[in-house]
């Protein structure tokens, strides 16, 4: 049911979080051939990237709101390489 359209928007955060929890579920109940546990498990990989990416974001907004003088600690931030580092 997904469409080329659908998969070039990113969810936000709430539907890939959801998303995120239906694919470890299914992953977890074991009725999952190899084949579909691979592509599930790839899938869990992107939607937790975007979501780790996006909270980075977030914490980078709460950081500028708080502290909007000190640009230094947040001209260092760098989201695209923040979500590439994310811990298997």
């Amino acid at each position: 049911m997904s469409t080329n359209a659908s998969k070039d928007i990113e969810p936000d955060f709430e539907s890939a979080l959801k998303q995120l929890e239906t694919v470890v579920e299914q992953l977890e109940s074991g009725d999952l051939g190899l084949a579909d546990s691979l592509k599930h498990f790839e899938q869990g990989v992107t939607l937790s990237k975007q979501c780790h990416a996006m909270i980075d974001k977030a914490r980078q907004s709460v950081e500028l709101l708080t502290n909007p003088d000190d640009e230094a600690s947040v001209a260092d931030f760098d989201v695209s390489n923040q979500s590439r580092d994310i811990p298997s």
